[in-house]
């Protein structure tokens, strides 16, 4: 999974960044328009953690998310420049709007929450209107008789179009399988999920009082975004914590997990993806994948000789393993399935892949 921290300049897009991968890139007094960071974030798991303990394995893998951060978005940019940044992100799976409500007279930058969330919808809607355009009118241009494939090509793109021209989402819009087909390779960005981080002050924070927050809730609500609340610099602190004293600050703030935490799982759960578990050669391993994968697919996600080859999976549920102690036991109450390649794969699922080639 790939996710895109998209913001207006200033916002704290770098700061979210450094805290969800632990790199320590420059955050800039100005817009770095043109370049972009990538790490990877560890997606934390309980369960993983059980089983670590459990098999006591050489090494411990977590599931991953990777995130790419760019350089601010603005009305102020040149149209190229736009283009720039969103060519940067155009194959990310999310989009993460880094929302700026703290206030820091030291700090430029768009204030006001709503403004920033309006600018950044108006630009995506603005890139993919632009880019029906271009194709519709390179289809109306053709001097050719246009082809059975391209006609309904044309009509979906019409509808698009519309959509987009009311100021309303593609992912809103309710497309026939053949329909996505026929527009996957344009990379839209209003099909893609969206995720807000609200970036507030530790006061603002802590007691959950914000400028404009009704009218940034409604508006977050009509487009049918998931929003969560962080404040970058409060996390900051949280970071360079020993573990027990972190446990000790979050408990004070009334939560169980750090803000980085709770948006990683959150852009996990958006995404529709659940996790599944190896555990082969001294090593425990959490894997991604989405909602309704079968077993087969799922195996593909280890090694693809494993989904060739592929004989059957034999599954334990996470929850019968932690109610009886050990593998050994689940075996011997008939709880380990054996399933083949059809099977859906479950949240949690303990999965030893069987295959030959």
């Amino acid at each position: 999974m790939k996710i895109g921290i998209v913001g207006m300049p200033l916002t704290g897009k770098t700061t979210l960044f450094n805290l969800l991968t632990g790199q320590n890139k420059e955050v800039s007094t100005f817009s770095s328009k043109g370049t972009k960071n990538i790490g990877i974030a560890i997606v934390y798991d309980q369960r993983v953690d059980f089983l670590s303990s459990l098999f006591t394995p050489k090494k411990t893998t977590y599931a991953t998310i990777e995130f790419v951060d760019i350089g601010g978005i603005s009305p102020e940019l040149l149209q190229k420049d736009k283009a720039e940044i969103f060519n940067l992100i155009q194959d990310v799976d999310v989009l993460l709007f880094a929302i700026r409500l703290f206030e820091d007279p030291t700090v430029a930058g768009e204030k006001d929450p709503v403004v920033q969330v309006e600018n950044l919808i108006c630009e995506l809607l603005l890139r993919d209107l632009e880019v029906v355009e271009n194709r519709l009118g390179n289809l109306k241009k053709s001097k050719k008789e246009l082809t059975h494939d391209e006609l309904i090509e044309e009509e979906v793109l019409e509808k698009c179009g519309q959509y987009l021209n009311d100021d309303k989402f593609l992912s809103s819009f309710e497309f026939t399988e053949d329909e996505i087909k026929r527009i996957s390779g344009f990379s839209f960005y209003t099909l893609k999920p969206i995720i807000i981080a609200l970036n507030l002050s530790e006061e603002q924070f802590r007691s959950n009082v914000f400028p404009r927050k009704e009218e940034l809730n409604q508006l977050i609500k009509d487009n049918n975004i998931v929003s969560i609340n962080i404040c970058g610099k409060m996390e900051m602190e949280i970071s360079q914590l020993e573990p027990e004293e972190r446990q000790v600050f979050l408990e004070d703030l009334g939560l169980k997990k750090s803000g980085i935490e709770r948006l990683c799982r959150v852009s996990y759960e958006h995404l529709g993806l659940i996790t599944f578990f190896t555990v082969v050669k001294d090593e425990v391993r959490a894997w991604a994948i989405k909602k309704d994968t079968h077993a087969v697919k799922a195996a593909g996600k280890v090694h693809s000789d494993i989904e060739r080859g592929f004989i059957r999976a034999e599954i334990a549920r996470y929850q019968d393993l932690v109610t009886l102690g050990s593998m050994h036991t689940v075996k011997e109450k008939g709880l380990l399935k054996i399933e083949g390649k059809d099977a859906i794969i479950e949240d949690g699922d303990i999965i030893n892949f069987r295959f030959n080639i």
